[in-house]
């Protein structure tokens, strides 16, 4: 299959070398508005399958007559390119995917070209790193299992291995979106019930292998297109994982207005975002540098199964790659992308219009190919023994 990545970002750059060394991939293009960049990743990939190529993804035209020479594009650009590309895609017969964006409503709208689609036989999937991505993929294949799904607990967290104070964390992704998560409010469903809840609030005790006490609280946009896909479960709840005193220590520079992005101060007679200085502040402190990551994650879906209460549970502990020097987010975030692009090429995924992973991405196949790539994803069932936590 031909495969296009746009973005030669770390996204982009993993999602290439997957790519590059699958065996049903026999040619990779690597679109970057900067021809220079893209170059330098390829000249990094060595791979006689990839070839750079310099594209305004703003330009209709020229993205156009770059994706249409493909079975699939990844899109790993910056989330406000998310509709333009799902849309020319659409438009030149090429499946898209990308990483998401729940800011704006960026998804909703992919979402709401699903009859275009399926009128130009063209799968389109947002949605697809960890969270949202791979907690997608996970409730999906655990609910196919059950006959009735009753509760969904989600938690996520990329963490540093070794921690350091004052925050015991280095951030993965942009900064800005963290704010974001942190700020406002979580969507969830308990008691059968849309309800939102703070950012930051109701923080709960875990443990991993290598790791623990850790502490999980809400965060908002982590159960992005769960609560549409599943409206009738009881429980939906998306949790952040930390080390322990994080989220109390967030909560005061929420409570102070440090990460609000609609709140305004005027110093000397200037109006000033105490969130810009905040961030400008913080940059140095939680850059991660060539510190190790690990990104954590568990996925608990529960129901009735043959007249029984069953749990399915998914847990994952990704660390960095120091030969390829690949933080552990980019491998489980680009790897992710990467599969699915390629279930789509290959055939493994066969249904047309835009849809969230839940609804379409085959679980157990999706853990098996990330399990080739070293992200381990264990699969465990428990019966009659899930009691769903209510507060």
């Amino acid at each position: 299959m031909k495969v296009a990545v746009l973005g030669s970002g770390l996204m982009g750059k993993e999602a290439a070398r997957d790519l590059v060394n699958s065996e049903g991939v026999y040619e990779v293009g690597l679109a970057d508005i900067d021809l220079a960049r893209a170059n330098q990743v390829c000249d990094t990939l060595n791979s006689s399958k990839v070839e750079a190529f310099q594209v305004d993804a703003s330009n209709r035209e020229e993205l156009g007559n770059f994706i249409r020479q493909y079975d699939v594009v990844i899109n790993a650009l910056f989330y406000s390119f998310n509709k333009i590309v799902a849309e020319t895609g659409i438009e030149v017969g090429t499946h898209v995917v990308d990483l998401g964006g729940h800011i704006g409503h960026i998804t909703d709208q992919v979402l709401d070209l699903n009859e275009d689609a399926q009128a130009a036989g063209v799968t389109v999937i947002p949605d697809l790193g960890v969270a949202p991505g791979m907690i997608n993929v996970l409730t999906g294949y655990g609910s196919s299992q059950l006959d009735e799904v009753e509760d969904i607990k989600l938690f996520v967290g990329g963490i540093p291995v070794q921690p350091e104070p004052p925050l015991e964390y280095n951030h993965v992704f942009s900064m800005e979106g963290l704010l974001d998560h942190y700020t406002d409010p979580a969507l969830i469903i308990r008691n059968g019930e849309k309800v939102e809840v703070p950012a930051l609030s109701e923080i709960e005790t875990l443990y991993f292998e290598r790791f623990g006490p850790l502490e999980a609280f809400h965060t908002s946009g982590g159960t992005s297109t769960l609560p549409h896909s599943f409206p009738n479960v009881k429980t939906l709840e998306y949790k952040t994982i930390r080390y322990r005193g994080h989220a109390e220590k967030f909560k005061l520079l929420v409570d102070l207005n440090l990460t609000r992005n609609d709140y305004e101060v005027n110093l000397h007679g200037q109006r000033v975002k105490p969130r810009d200085v905040f961030l400008k502040v913080i940059e140095p402190i939680v850059e991660l540098k060539d510190r190790d990551d690990a990104v954590l994650l568990r996925v608990m879906v529960g129901g009735m199964e043959e007249d029984a209460k069953v749990e399915y549970h998914y847990e994952m502990a990704t660390f960095k790659d120091r030969v390829n020097n690949v933080t552990a987010m980019a491998q489980s975030t680009a790897n992710s992308i990467s599969v699915v692009a390629q279930m789509i090429g290959s055939g493994a995924i066969t249904k047309r219009g835009v849809y969230p992973p839940e609804q379409i991405v085959p679980g157990r196949a999706y853990i098996d190919e990330m399990g080739k790539r070293g992200v381990i994803i264990k699969e465990s069932r428990k019966q009659d023994s899930f009691v769903a936590k209510t507060h």
